[in-house]
């Protein structure tokens, strides 16, 4: 096996002690909600979850920090693990939200890739993952329509496997399996928490390996297509499988990722100039032009042959180049990483508002309704709404402009998570599109990336707080009818904040903000927008 853990700086175990629930308690973020006493119930209930799946490494892991579980079994999992440092944000300094991930860095291999999967005891990469004869790329389990067929031999012979056609010959054949290689979105869960926390440092410490992992990607998955493949995408059972082929999350995520890194590499140079450290500027400016023109061939590429013109889709395609006939939530990847112009964000945004595909009781399923394999009970990827893709789709949506679209659909999921957490006395891996209940969902206590929805949804959506700590600002989107509301030791860019809004009888916000840093607060209520400049407190009323 190849040597692990050779780009990223972090070679050893280093951490602060693990708080308690009732430890931490006092420091996290306090919402207030005086006309929903459910959210603020659901969200502390949530917190004390996540205090129980956090973990110090076993000293043969390997590991290097302090984690929190994906809560689905004893392995850790990537892109689990990626969208639980979306909410583990607003605690930053209080719970190992985003050092969680350095534990897949240092486990990265010597060519680059990174595995979904690691045994959480041992820090040995999941053993069915591993293409143990470094055989050309081919899958462990290929996925056919509403089963994940099990292979029963322990180490398989490629040649019964699934091999996709990439249409090229890779000389250095994968350390890892087609299973293993999919939603490669680290570099986005880092620019979410560098947004939040500021930290500049880390971006400098995940530079390599994000860069390292971006090309093991592209060496490996890129087709004749010019798409990326995969198998089932962690999307175990969707009716989707049986067509895959080129996945359009995956090739949509590839964009992403380019862009995310570009994002990242155009913080760094800004870093390196103001402290007077230049020599690195030049390679990273040359890296963001390879990766500005790989975007471009990747979107190009996705436009053409993913993109239906006629039901004004974007959709998967088969290893032999024809378009999946598949609706899936994976066609909103293209809004995140802005692959869709504004009339194609425009019809996916018709389909989102569809109450005959993805516009259900319980939004956004993430198989549309009017296919044949949905199941409107859930069925795990058949028909579920889960909390990572909406958010995927959340983001995607703000980044078109579609921001009251997204506050829709981020407090129809807070709503009926908190209905069913009153309901149930607890939160779900996955729910029904068609009935506010648990579904056949069978995984409880899921924080885990169900997390998101009663802590992240609740302060950035319900109350309207989202920080910019690059710029050193903090906005607040107020809508009326809200009553009183606000939180107290809101935690963003190293800085705690009281934060009070008010509503008042003529319909105006009286608000009230104590800061322990100087912060600029961006306060928008319907058409009145007020910036200003706090150093300790102030107050203003903000009429709409």
């Amino acid at each position: 096996m190849a040597e692990t853990g050779l780009f990223f700086n972090k070679r050893k175990y280093e951490d602060k002690p693990l708080l308690t629930f009732e430890e931490a308690r006092s420091l996290l973020p306090e919402p207030v909600m005086d006309s929903r006493p459910d959210y603020i119930a659901c969200y502390w209930r949530t917190w004390e979850i996540a205090y129980r799946n956090m973990h110090v490494p076993t000293e043969e892991s390997g590991f290097v920090s302090n984690f929190v579980d994906a809560a689905f079994n004893d392995n850790i999992f990537l892109w689990d693990t990626a969208f639980i440092t979306m909410f583990c944000n607003l605690a930053h300094p209080y719970i190992p939200g985003i050092r969680s991930l350095d534990n897949f860095y240092c486990k990265q291999l010597d060519d680059g890739e990174i595995t979904r999967e690691i045994v959480r005891k041992t820090g040995e990469l999941f053993t069915r993952w591993i293409n143990h004869d470094r055989k050309p790329l081919h899958s462990y389990f290929h996925n056919h329509y509403q089963f994940r067929g099990l292979v029963k031999t322990e180490h398989p012979k490629y040649e019964d496997m699934y091999k996709p056609d990439l249409g090229r010959t890779v000389e250095q054949p994968p350390y890892l399996t087609l299973d293993s290689l999919n939603h490669p979105i680290l570099a986005w869960a880092e620019l979410e928490s560098y947004k939040h926390t500021g930290d500049g440092e880390r971006l400098e410490l995940v530079w390599e390996p994000l860069n390292r992992y971006y090309d093991a990607m592209c060496n490996h998955l890129y087709n004749r297509f010019g798409l990326f493949v995969t198998d089932w995408a962690s999307m175990d059972n969707s009716p989707r499988n049986k067509y895959l082929g080129s996945g359009v999350d995956i090739s949509c995520e590839m964009v992403l990722f380019s862009r995310n890194l570009i994002e990242i590499g155009q913080v760094l140079m800004a870093r390196m100039e103001r402290q007077g450290e230049t020599a690195r500027m030049q390679s990273i400016a040359d890296r963001i032009v390879q990766l500005e023109q790989d975007a471009e061939r990747f979107a190009s590429s996705i436009n053409k042959q993913m993109w239906d013109e006629n039901t004004g889709f974007y959709y998967d395609v088969t290893d032999d180049g024809q378009r999946a006939p598949v609706k899936t939530i994976a066609a909103f990847w293209s809004l995140l990483a802005g692959i869709a112009d504004e009339k194609q964000a425009e019809k996916l945004v018709w389909w989102l508002n569809d109450p005959k595909t993805f516009n259900r009781k319980h939004r956004v399923p993430v198989c549309a309704a009017d296919e044949p394999g949905y199941n409107s009970r859930g069925g795990y990827w058949q028909g579920s709404v889960w909390a990572p893709t909406n958010t995927m789709v959340i983001r995607g949506l703000e980044k078109y402009g579609y921001d009251s679209l997204a506050r829709e659909i981020a407090l129809n999921h807070l709503d009926n998570v908190v209905k069913i957490y009153e309901d149930t006395g607890t939160i779900w891996e996955n729910y029904p599109p068609d009935f506010i209940d648990s579904g056949d969902a069978d995984k409880h206590d899921f924080v885990g990336w169900s997390g998101i929805a009663p802590t992240l949804y609740l302060l950035e959506h319900a109350i309207g707080l989202k920080g910019d700590a690059a710029n050193q600002e903090l906005r607040w989107r107020l809508h009326s009818g809200m009553g009183t509301i606000g939180c107290n030791r809101y935690w963003f860019a190293g800085m705690t904040l009281d934060l009070l809004a008010v509503e008042q009888s003529d319909g105006s916000y009286l608000i009230t903000v104590t800061s322990d840093a100087p912060v600029i607060l961006n306060v928008q209520y319907g058409a009145e927008e007020q910036r200003l400049e706090i150093n300790g407190s102030a107050q203003l009323r903000i009429h709409g």
